[in-house]
């Protein structure tokens, strides 16, 4: 295995390439890169999660429910999260998911599960509120937490009942689905859109209704968020009741058991999807059973209970003009091959990641080369081959450079203890915001909606506060010169202000938000909350930048070697250290939000041994979810070891020595009761 410091390397400079597609797709309503290319991408990602699950974090793509909110409509919170789905892309992928289940089930037998099977229409996701049988509100998916209040404009699809004439309807449901467009309705207004979900989403965002009804919008529903009344047990039940209120649902849903049925109706549905009225990149499975799904819950913002299992790539045909290295924030060099446009399924795509230098090397890609490109997963295409015999008898090997392009500093590859190999990437030597490349991308990670969240300060504005040489290091921007601002193209005094509005409600941040915004190494969202209840307040945190006392944070689950030696790195950089104190200085850093409603508040467990009727991962994660802190072993700030069939001898000595109460999984079930 890979060490974990340059695994968690390479994952982060990928996620990186995703936020600035996902801005394009979800906000602008404007791809730059194919479903397929997208897709490419986020499997990448998902599938180094996979592989190496101590990457799951809220840095992973699977937290990106959305995009922005658009500064058109009111906003509304949804009352139940609207999650995205992490995605499968073969046999291997659901087999794990399945695995998973069972184990954090406990499951003992091997019969198959049971899945709500249907389409994932490629579309956009609304949720319908309905009181006493009336539709109240419409919104958005927004950011998965707040939606836009769209109401009016989604009373203009026929699909979609004003009122819900059964008696048996609950009094307060939100009713979830896809609003889409079909194939030959595309066809009549295609010139103004670039896909049909192009069209579906910048229909809905019309401030005027009268033009959104000229649209033709289609409505699936497929689930619920809030429902004041539970009247069924599963998945179908809730389909069922679906039709009979007047809803449409889709005609391909079908209930399924076991992986193997699984694959063969992907099959199946995979043959027909360029025949179906609506574009489908996959299907999702669900599993059936209602109880079961509210046991397994939620990991970040996707469910346990299920997946998108997606379709195969695209692919086409292309010429690489030439290869360009891209810097990340962490200094990863990421080498971007710029190929001649091409259409791949529907999508102009004109770049491709090549990963690092050992791909190409190993595909021996050159600049003028005929190579095929395949878009598949969420984000970004990447080169599969070279037609080697359309190469041009003068092309030359592609050199990756040993220096860094931005600042010169001398680029490495990690060396792995564990492997005892190097990593696959290369990465700048040069630390804090020495390198101008690295220093841009932190402040845009600084700014970021998962950080300060600065409305108007997007990636093109912060290149060019850079370039006009307002804003070099993070603190700049709460001293930005207003009246310079207003004079530049594109600005003036109204968005000048505003953008001065924004940046003083920013100032207001919570503990876990400014932990994730330094952009630090191995810290992403999951690290920074967890390091946020481990310290509390800003003051426990700077402490770190006195005395430099790690160690403790080795007890904590979640943060390992990795993270520490990060943390290190992090503070022994006196330049990273000003802007932590001049942040301090400008910053009301909020205290970390602890959850006063727990029964196990401030209390401290590990567990050992074989636990009867539970997994492990259940426990730990109802122990959570009732404010319980999990250690990753015992030492003196552990209150409870549970101790379950077969314990660790050595756990349970050492927590006898240091006087820590040894229980039973009973004992550990009576705390939460």
């Amino acid at each position: 295995m890979k060490n974990r410091n340059l695994i968690k390397k390479e994952y982060l400079t990928k996620i990186k390439e995703l936020k600035e597609h996902n801005q394009c797709y979800y906000e602008k309503s404007s791809p730059k890169i194919s479903d397929a290319e997208y897709d490419k991408l986020k499997k990448e990602i998902t599938e180094f999660e996979k592989k190496y699950s101590f990457l799951k974090s809220k840095s992973s793509p699977s937290l990106l429910v959305g995009g922005k909110l658009s500064k058109n409509f009111l906003k509304s919170k949804h009352r139940v999260k609207m999650l995205s789905l992490s995605n499968a892309f073969d046999f291997e992928d659901l087999k794990n998911f399945e695995k998973k289940i069972s184990n954090f089930l406990n499951l003992k037998d091997n019969s198959p599960i049971e899945y709500s099977v249907e389409p994932k229409i490629d579309g956009i996701s609304a949720s319908l509120t309905y009181r006493n049988n009336n539709l109240v509100l419409g919104l958005s998916r927004g950011d998965g937490i707040e939606g836009e209040i769209i109401t009016e404009n989604l009373k203009t699809i026929e699909d979609i009942p004003k009122t819900v004439k059964d008696k048996n309807f609950p009094k307060d449901i939100d009713i979830r689905g896809e609003v889409y467009i079909g194939k030959e309705d595309f066809e009549k207004i295609k010139e103004r859109f670039a896909n049909p979900r192009n069209a579906a989403s910048g229909s809905l965002r019309q401030k005027d209704p009268k033009k959104t009804k000229k649209i033709p919008l289609r409505f699936i529903a497929y689930t619920y968020g809030f429902n004041s009344e539970m009247n069924f047990k599963k998945q179908s039940e809730f389909l069922n009741l679906l039709k009979i209120w007047g809803f449409n649902t889709n005609t391909y849903n079908k209930i399924i058991n076991g992986v193997d049925n699984l694959v063969q109706n992907h099959k199946e549905i995979e043959k027909k999807r360029y025949d179906l009225d609506f574009d489908v990149d996959g299907l999702v499975y669900k599993i059936n059973n209602l109880d079961l799904q509210k046991r397994l819950g939620f990991v970040t913002n996707a469910p346990r209970w299920a997946i998108a299992h997606k379709f195969s790539a695209d692919s086409s045909f292309s010429k690489i003009l030439n290869i360009e290295i891209q810097i990340g924030r962490t200094g990863a060099l990421t080498p971007v091959a710029k190929i001649k446009p091409v259409n791949i399924g529907g999508v102009v795509v004109s770049n491709a990641t090549l990963h690092n230098e050992e791909e190409i090397i190993r595909k021996d890609i050159r600049v003028g080369d005929t190579v095929k490109v395949e878009r598949a997963g969420d984000v970004i295409p990447h080169v599969l081959s070279v037609d080697l015999k359309k190469r041009l008898s003068e092309s030359k090997k592609f050199l990756f450079p040993k220096n860094c392009p931005s600042c010169g500093s001398k680029v490495i590859k990690d060396f792995n203890k564990i492997s005892k190999k190097y990593d696959a990437v290369q990465r700048c030597l040069s630390e804090g915001y020495k390198c101008e490349k690295i220093a841009i991308e932190k402040i845009k990670h600084f700014v970021s909606k998962e950080a300060f969240n600065i409305e108007g300060l997007g990636k093109k504005v912060v290149e060019k506060f850079w370039d006009l040489k307002f804003i070099k290091l993070p603190f700049d921007i709460f001293s930005l010169n207003y009246k310079k601002i207003e004079k530049l193209d594109g600005w003036g005094k109204l968005s000048a202000n505003n953008l001065r509005k924004s940046i003083e409600k920013s100032k207001n941040i919570g503990l876990d938000k400014f932990i994730f915004s330094l952009g630090i190494r191995h810290i992403g969202q999951e690290n920074a909350r967890l390091l946020s209840q481990y310290f509390l307040n800003i003051e426990n945190f700077n402490d770190l930048t006195k005395n430099f006392n790690f160690n403790s944070l080795a007890n904590l689950d979640g943060i390992g070697e990795t993270q520490i030696s990060s943390l290190k790195n992090f503070f022994s950089n006196k330049i990273n250290l000003n802007v932590i104190k001049k942040l301090i200085s400008i910053l009301n850093i909020m205290n970390a939000v602890q959850n006063k409603k727990g029964k196990l508040k401030n209390k401290t467990f590990v567990f050992t041994g074989k636990l009867s009727n539970i997994s492990r991962a259940e426990a730990k994660s109802l122990t959570e979810e009732n404010s319980g802190k999990i250690l990753s072993n015992v030492n003196k700030k552990l209150d409870y070891l549970v101790t379950g069939e077969k314990p660790t001898t050595k756990k349970v000595k050492q927590a006898k020595e240091l006087s820590i109460k040894v229980i039973g999984q009973s004992e550990w079930k009576k705390l939460l009761n």
